[in-house]
């Protein structure tokens, strides 16, 4: 049976987790916690098993995922799994020239500038990513009762990196084109959306118990472009996933004065980075929704007293929510110490565990 046929959401064994309970906004024993890039390099045995492997190989190979994703779950205790892959692995799939250097971040060899450089841009078929197929599936048969969680990047951040060629501070040549090319800019978007769409529902049929939408650089617009450019684009893509009964989260960094038009794509859950109290990302965010968020991560470099102290304030500023999955604001910083997340999420599950 395919995804598109799938009236059932996760596996049965997840759907009682406190993960899926916060994400349906139902009543939890303890909130739950897991840490974007908890998987991998601030741990030292991810960066043993990469030894000498790249990035984009990594991805492939089913393996090597497998372990990589398992491994914080292994040692922190968090309440779900993050897929192990990079947001421009369906790019790689369809055929474009584009690698993950070290250091720098993935580099498209020919930059997307034009209307004939759309055509570069096929629709992704689950047979190219065969490999996350086998994946998913080796990770739902391990992690049993904890959910896994599959994720892509938003069509916005990825056309960021094909205009730009690689990561921008300032995305002059995708503004450029937003603005300049607006008709251009769309296709673009919505051949992204298809793309993006497809490597979410891969997921999801071969057993992801929800998914989470990251649009790294949205950040970057103002409220009025993201709500004409950006938000058709992102609607579209949990549009083509609401009916396969998973929760659907949306993240995106820098986007504070975004909330409310991120809230509108479509997600169950909206996440919020570290620059709004968790409250007020709710009101902005608006009814509905559960919430996920928001300790600043370069707090774990802090004594464990202040650690604990700033994930409390997290913890009080969500006191109210209808549904709240305690994360960080952003992603694991690389030289993080593991034994602070472990400890992170033991406080969390003790502060707010129900007698």
């Amino acid at each position: 049976m395919s995804a598109y046929d799938r009236p059932s959401g996760p596996p049965t064994a997840t759907q009682d987790s406190a993960f899926l309970r916060a994400c349906r906004r139902e009543p939890v024993p303890h909130t739950p916690v897991w840490f974007m890039r908890q998987a991998g390099r601030s741990l030292p045995e991810y960066r043993k098993v990469r030894e000498g492997i790249s990035m984009l190989d990594s991805c492939m190979r089913p393996d090597l995922v497998t372990e990589i994703t398992l491994q914080p779950v292994r040692r922190h205790g968090v309440d779900a799994a993050i897929y192990f892959s990079d947001i421009v692995v369906p790019l790689k799939a369809i055929g474009l020239d584009l690698d993950i250097r070290p250091g720098v971040g993935p580099v498209v060899e020919r930059p997307v500038r034009t209307r004939a450089d759309l055509e570069r841009l096929r629709p992704l078929e689950a047979g190219d990513v065969s490999y996350v197929t086998e994946a998913v599936r080796l990770l739902v048969a391990e992690l049993g009762a904890t959910p896994l969680i599959g994720f892509a990047g938003a069509p916005f951040t990825l056309a960021s990196y094909l205009v730009e060629g690689g990561p921008s501070k300032n995305h002059e040549h995708t503004k450029a084109m937003m603005y300049g090319d607006p008709q251009l800019w769309a296709d673009l978007l919505d051949r992204l959306a298809g793309i993006t769409s497809t490597f979410l529902r891969v997921q999801i049929e071969a057993g992801a118990s929800a998914v989470q939408l990251f649009d790294s650089w949205a950040g970057a617009l103002r409220p009025e472009d993201y709500r004409r450019s950006v938000l058709p684009a992102s609607k579209k893509v949990f549009d083509a996933v609401e009916g396969l009964g998973v929760p659907r989260i949306h993240f995106g960094v820098g986007t504070g004065e975004l909330l409310g038009a991120m809230s509108e794509a479509g997600a169950d859950v909206v996440g919020a980075d570290w620059r709004v109290r968790l409250d007020e990302a709710a009101r902005r965010i608006g009814p509905g929704k559960a919430v996920q968020g928001n300790l600043d991560p370069a707090v774990l470099f802090a004594p464990r007293a202040a650690v604990a102290d700033q994930a409390d304030q997290v913890l009080e500023a969500a006191a109210d929510l209808d549904g709240h999955i305690f994360n960080l604001g952003h992603g694991v910083l690389p030289a993080t110490d593991p034994d602070a997340l472990t400890r992170l999420v033991a406080h969390v599950h003790e502060r707010t565990a129900k007698s």
